[in-house]
């Protein structure tokens, strides 16, 4: 409360997509991550040499500049209230994995892709390959300067793991033997340069010790098993250094507790074999929710009280895909390697 950073919010993150697409099949939409994917593909368009934004307006908008509304107050004095936002002239690598991750796992809903989409999807693995050593603002739209987050680098390995699967149906200009040399160096690199000894853990950028939640993304995304024995530690890092009043802070000096962080952790939990440790953190983030069972995006971990965006699609879809994580007899179904982790129907 009296923070700066107060944004109309009506706009749609490719950040998203893919976990947005995997809730709603698993909440038994059928047809709806096939609209979506058809909106982004509508949105995105062509994408030859410009820059694909992170966000759109909800019917495809690009122009999202900022502008500061000096006339209005804020909720509870929250000032200054913006609308648009400058992130979407950011530099985020991690939206190529999510695009080409939420392709993946629609593949067999679909159908024969058309020419502009595989052209979006070469377009896209492409720049995961030739891009992915760039610092980047991250999945958190730092405005500070660019780093080496983490998450980033494990969303480009995504991409292109992704877009080998894909490759036999993108069309004549997939290029299957670069990405999967991109694809191992990625993996090399964040193997090696994301692990802290001193955090005993991945940190949240390349070189660094600080932890960050979004590595819990690691799991998620197949690019570790939860048991792997640095994941392992990573996990029980998160849980124990960032976790505070049943919530999962993004990172240490973060005052709020973020609903799609916690519910990340429950699923890492639940696939790593902790499902009583998993359960309980299930049912501490969701009793947040109001009368109406609406989430927003972050709670006070003393007060309990809903913060930020309101209602959150984000700490939706992390509810539904936690829940289901929860429901499943084994928690072995993200192996390393990549695209073990499609979808079937409920």
């Amino acid at each position: 409360m009296g923070g700066a950073l107060n944004f109309d919010y009506r706009y749609a993150w490719l950040r998203d997509l893919s976990f947005t697409m995997r809730s709603l099949w698993l909440a038994a939409c059928p047809a709806e991550p096939a609209r979506l994917f058809g909106w982004l593909a509508d949105s995105a368009g062509h994408v030859r040499d410009e820059l694909i934004q992170i966000m759109y307006g909800v019917e495809g908008e690009r122009d999202l500049t900022e502008h500061v509304l000096e006339h209005l107050d804020g909720y509870r004095d929250s000032a200054p209230v913006r609308v648009g936002n400058e992130a979407w002239e950011q530099n985020q690598l991690d939206v190529f994995g999510e695009v080409l991750d939420a392709a993946h796992l629609l593949k067999d809903q679909l159908g024969d892709l058309e020419p502009p989409t595989q052209q979006m999807l070469v377009a896209l693995a492409d720049r995961a390959a030739r891009r992915w050593q760039e610092p980047d603002a991250g999945m958190w739209e730092s405005r500070d300067i660019p780093r080496d987050y983490t998450s980033s680098k494990v969303m480009c390995w995504v991409a292109l793991d992704r877009a080998i699967e894909l490759a036999p149906r993108l069309g004549t200009t997939a290029d299957p033997e670069a990405w999967v040399k991109a694809r191992d160096a990625v993996r090399s690199v964040v193997l090696d340069r994301a692990w802290s000894e001193r955090a005993g853990a991945y940190a949240g950028a390349l070189g660094s010790d600080d932890l960050d939640a979004s590595v819990l993304l690691l799991p998620l995304v197949g690019f570790l098993p939860a048991t792997d024995e640095r994941m392992w530690s990573t996990i029980e890092a998160v849980e124990r250094e960032l976790g505070q009043g049943g919530l999962v802070r993004r990172w240490p000096s973060d005052p709020s507790g973020f609903l799609i962080c916690t519910y990340w952790l429950v699923e890492c939990l639940a696939m790593a074999g902790q499902p009583d440790r998993a359960r309980s953190w299930f049912l501490s983030a969701t009793r947040h929710a109001n009368d109406l069972g609406l989430l927003a995006e972050e709670a006070d971990p003393h007060t309990g009280e809903l913060l930020g965006n309101y209602p959150q699609a984000f700490s939706h879809v992390g509810l539904i895909n936690a829940a289901w994580r929860l429901g499943q007899p084994s928690a072995g179904t993200h192996q390393q390697g990549g695209a073990a982790h499609v979808i079937k129907t409920p």
